[in-house]
């Protein structure tokens, strides 16, 4: 089938890191793929290689579709909405061909039980030119009865292959056996805490940071002017290495390298979780605090000891500690606890078919159905 996927960029790394793997997930199996996102910009550094049967278009304002024919398969990623002049020709097409509507809203990836509850819900559209049309909520999600997570058919295969000496050494890491920690986050207020701990604990550590907000909030404490809380790292236990910008397949090498992972947003966490690590997700905040209910949620079906959940708390800021920085953001003892949590919890995930998988074969069901 011919897809067209439609991504509107609000964070430059997850929306159209999601909407990229996906393009190609769909490819990897023998679909076409156009995608039309309104900045294209971080798939420079993002991806490697063009992938057949993915074409990249750019979607400006006003909408200008060059006399394309839309596809077989629309889907509005994250609740963006598509110009009615496409929904307009899309509608056409399908009624002259008299194929059935295969609109999908791919929502946002969530723990709470609204996602397996709307999983695949029909929403019919009451107005505009598509009216008589229908969509189909698909909901990303980590249980049976929802539509799973975005993994490719060879993660496995590759994931065994991996050299980390030789990848670390490639990217200009000097590594001497040194524990290997990453960090990929906003600006957590408990940052210095875990900067702290890290240079004051027992077992020497690298931190490998990634570029942009977490580089700048890792240097914006080192080097702060007023030195009201220096970095205390006579003994080197702390190492930091400032990294260049990761193609998504070389962010996976760094989550394998590690073995402890902070991650931001919704496809680090993915793509962390398949690292099957100890990891740290800082979620991406909400108004009224609304992720706080998300993390709690995806928490529970982790099942995750109560050292990880505090721990969450601390990273997301979900709690109050007032000035108690010395605080521990994690035990050394509890990161074996924590290896087993997230091992448990990846082969769950494996047991379930992927995202891919589940999205062409509830599009054969809707294209089948009459």
């Amino acid at each position: 089938m011919q897809w067209d996927i439609f991504c509107r960029v609000i964070d430059n790394f997850g929306d159209i890191g999601v909407c990229w793997r996906l393009a190609v997930n769909l490819a990897q199996r023998g679909q076409q793929v156009r995608l039309w996102v309104d900045d294209a910009s971080a798939l420079t550094w993002m991806v490697r290689d063009d992938v057949p049967g993915v074409q990249v278009l750019p979607w400006r304002t006003p909408f200008d579709a060059r006399g394309i024919i839309p596809g077989d398969v629309l889907v509005e990623a994250f609740g963006c909405e598509i110009d009615p002049e496409f929904i307009a020709a899309y509608a056409g097409k399908i009624r002259a061909r008299r194929q059935n509507c295969l609109w999908i809203n791919l929502e946002y990836l969530s723990a709470e039980p609204f996602a397996r509850r709307c999983h695949g819900l029909p929403s019919p559209v009451m107005s505009g030119p598509g009216r008589g049309l229908v969509k189909h909520f698909f909901y990303p999600g980590f249980t049976a009865g929802t539509g799973g997570l975005l993994r490719e058919p060879d993660l496995l295969a590759r994931q065994a292959s991996f050299d980390r000496a030789t990848w670390l050494a490639q990217h200009g890491v000097a590594w001497q056996g040194e524990r290997l920690v990453s960090l990929f986050c906003y600006e957590p207020r408990a940052l210095p805490t875990l900067l702290a701990q890290l240079a004051c604990g027992p077992q020497r550590t690298r931190l490998l940071v990634t570029p942009g907000r977490a580089s700048a909030a890792v240097q914006h404490f080192i080097h702060d002017k007023n030195g009201s809380k220096p970095l205390r790292n006579k003994r080197e236990q702390l190492l930091i290495s400032y990294l260049p910008t990761l193609s998504q397949v070389d962010y996976d090498h760094l989550l394998w390298a590690c073995e402890l992972n902070f991650v931001r947003g919704e496809d680090s966490l993915v793509r962390a979780l398949w690292a099957g690590k100890p990891l740290v997700w800082q979620i991406y905040p909400q108004t009224e605090k609304a992720h706080h209910v998300k993390l709690d949620a995806w928490l529970d079906w982790l099942d995750a000891p109560a050292s990880l959940r505090l721990t969450h708390a601390r990273w997301n800021d979900t709690s109050r500690f007032g000035d108690q920085e010395s605080v521990a953001l994690f035990d050394e003892e509890a990161l074996a606890q924590w290896q087993l949590t997230i091992s448990r919890a990846r082969d769950r995930l494996l047991g379930q078919d992927d995202l891919g998988t589940q999205l062409i074969e509830f599009v054969g069901r809707l294209s089948d159905f009459s």
